[in-house]
Parts: C-alpha cells; structure tokens; sequence
C-alpha cells in the first residue's frame, strides 16, 4: 500500500520555513535553505512535503540526471547521443544524503565492475545527479564532513556537478533545491559554510496553546488514516502547487530595477554582509517572493521581507540565534537606513524611501514603517504568507 506522506498545506505554523522552501522552490539558484531548530519542529516533514507541491517532471526515460528532452544545451552526453529519446513523465526527485555517505557516493566515481570485466572507463552517477532537478535533502547538515558540504553548496550554486579523478573529466547538470536542517545544541556549521547557504530560518516549537492542540488533532487524524487525510488536503496543496508552477513562469520576466539593486545592496552592506552573496541572494530572493504573489514589479518591501532570511547568518559576520534577535536587529537596521536616507535614490519608481529624511527615528512616518516592519516572533514571511493562504484558500482544520 502507497503510504501517504504528511501535506505541506495541513502543517500548522512554521510561515518563516515554508516560505523560504516556496522561495528556493521557484528559483532554485538561490544556493539553498538551512532551518535551524530544536527536535519536534516539522523540520523533515515540510521539507518531504514541499516534494508533493512540485509538479512532475518531464524527462528522459532511464536517464540517470533526468534530463528534459526538450532542452538540448542542458542533455546530458548519453541523452545527447540518443538520436531519438523517449519522453516520460516522473517524480520530481528527494535525495536524503546520509551522513555516512562516501565523496564518491555524492560526486559520482569510476564503475569499477566495467573497469575490471571490461576494460572500459564508465562514470556511475552519484548522489548530485539523482537530485538534478529535484530535492537534495541533508538533515543534520552541521554533522556532515567540511569537504561534503563545501561540494553540496558549490553545486547548488553552479548548478553542475564538475568531476576530475581516477582518469575521468565531466561535467553533468546538477541543478537542485539544497535544504540542510540542523538542531543547534548539536553544534553549529563553520561560518564560511554559514555564509553559503542563501536564506537561513530558526524554528521553534509553537508556543499558542490552541496551536498546539491542532497540531496533535492533525497528527492523529494523519496517523489513524493517512491517506484519508492526505486526500482532504489535497486540493489545498494543488492549488499551492499551481502558484509555484507559474511563479517559475514569471520569474524571468521581473526586471531588476536601478532601485531594487541599489536597495539591496545598501542593506546588506550596511549590515556588514561579507563579500557579495547577500547582495544577490536578497536580490533572488525578492524576485521569487514577487513571482509568487503574482507582482509585475518588484517592490521595495519584498526586499525588506528577504532580508529576514538572507541576513540573519550574515549580520556582521555572526550568526543571529534566535528570530526574535534576528527581527530585533534587522528592524533596526531598516529603520536607521530609513530614517538617515540611506535608501533614498533619483527614481520614477513609487517607493518608501520618496519619504523626506528624517534625522529622529522616532518621527519617522507610521505607514512607512508599518510596511517596513514585521512584528511578532515569526516575523520572517509575513508578508508572503497570508497572501498566499488566500490564493490557496488553506484551512485551520482539515476540510470535511
């Protein structure tokens, strides 16, 4: 029997973490998404969930990188050479890496079965080419050994997989969601490992009473009949799923204004962001949240909301540890930008900083600081959340 795994639309809560594996979803080259949180957090669950939101895939029959056989430049040479390739449709793809996996499991590595019996150098795909086009899913990321995690994010970002040992010199497509969960008390990642994740979220337990209790109503009901319960919250993750489909659609036509780059990166060099990947991964970042709540343009105050995920392992070289301290610095931050005029610039665009500047914070306009500001303590996907609940129309109970 095909047991039904848990629906990303029936997790309660948890808005800072969906919202950044919707992001990494719609575009995949943000160089990945690592949730740190305490045991008992859904942490696993929404990651194996937002697998069932992606839709199928359309591939090449048998081919290990699960090429699409309508784009030529991306084939792999064995789909290259096949003069007529059969079309099929698939899964999209969730790769687990263990934490014992071997670089030759992950990078790929010389068939020595071929090799001995006969006498032929074959590649034998690794862990990188089962995810092309997929999930690739590390729990305990902060366990894994430095040499593996440095290849994991050198592919999430290239998107390809370079190979050079044993007599043999390749490149394949490896272009793939990265999400690493890590628990903290268990230590945390190098902070030049840090640093390469594109968004970072902190999650907790739900503190709400009345969530807690839905949490444990859902549970139950999704362990005495999973499939059942999957069936009841199909239709809320179909509709989820449609989103992300046309988000992907729309993200290449949003431009990048002058106004838009010179947001983001007065805002992560202010923040004392190192070297040049806060820039675009705010960027990024802002582009798939306007991609997916439908925008022609991106707005200023989608790249105020990236900042609650790109920054918070990035602020002044140090790692935020809790949302509330992550909200609390990052608040501040756009507020002293806001009010010395720091994201002021000559534009027709409509944005907050066409404010005068003002030189006493606490005279700053209400208005514009309500759009800049995201209370709470899962500030982080505020703005992108509640939208996106209305265009999928999810429930706070399972439907009947």
């Amino acid at each position: 029997m095909n047991h039904a795994g848990y629906p990303f639309s029936a997790v309660v809560g948890q808005e800072s973490m969906k919202t950044a594996l919707l992001a990494a979803a719609v575009d995949p080259s943000l160089g990945g998404v690592l949730i740190r949180g305490e045991k008992g957090t859904a942490k696993s669950t929404v990651v194996r969930a937002l697998r069932e939101l992606l839709p199928q895939l359309q591939t090449v029959a048998n081919c290990p990188y699960h090429c699409h056989p309508d784009q030529p430049l991306g084939l792999c040479d064995q789909c290259r050479d096949n003069p007529a390739p059969q079309a099929v449709s698939a899964a999209v793809p969730l790769v687990e890496l263990p934490l014992g996996a071997t670089e030759d499991r992950v990078v790929g590595t010389l068939d020595i079965e071929q090799a001995l019996s006969a006498g032929v150098r074959r590649f034998e795909p690794g862990l990188l080419a089962e995810a092309n086009r997929g999930i690739l899913y590390v729990d305990e990321v902060n366990l894994l050994e430095d040499h593996l995690v440095d290849l994991l994010l050198d592919a999430a970002t290239s998107g390809e997989n370079v190979v050079e040992r044993e007599g043999i010199s390749l490149r394949h497509p490896a272009r793939f969601i990265l999400v690493g969960t890590m628990n903290p008390e268990e230590g945390e990642l190098r902070p030049q490992f840090l640093d390469r994740f594109g968004l970072c979220v902190t999650v907790r337990g739900l503190s709400e009473p009345g969530d807690r209790i839905e949490v444990i109503r859902r549970r139950n009901a999704f362990e005495a009949q999973p499939q059942r319960f999957a069936a009841e919250w199909r239709q809320e993750d179909q509709r989820l799923s449609r989103l992300v489909d046309a988000a992907r659609e729309r993200l290449t036509a949003l431009e990048l204004s002058d106004d838009l780059l010179h947001t983001a990166v007065t805002i992560s060099a202010e923040a004392g962001a190192a070297g040049h990947r806060a820039d675009l991964a705010l960027v990024k970042a802002a582009r798939a949240f306007a991609a997916l709540l439908e925008r022609d343009s991106i707005e200023r105050e989608l790249v105020f909301e990236a900042a609650r995920f790109v920054l918070p392992h990035r602020f002044d070289g140090r790692l935020l540890r809790s949302p509330e301290e992550a909200d609390a610095e990052i608040d501040a931050l756009l507020k002293r930008l806001q009010s010395d005029g720091a994201l002021q610039k000559a534009s027709t665009d409509r944005t907050l900083s066409e404010e005068p500047a003002r030189t006493d914070p606490d005279e700053l306009d209400e208005q514009a600081l309500e759009a800049m500001q995201i209370p709470g303590g899962a500030a982080a996907g505020s703005i992108l959340l509640p939208i996106l609940k209305k265009k999928s129309s999810p429930m706070t109970t399972p439907p009947k």
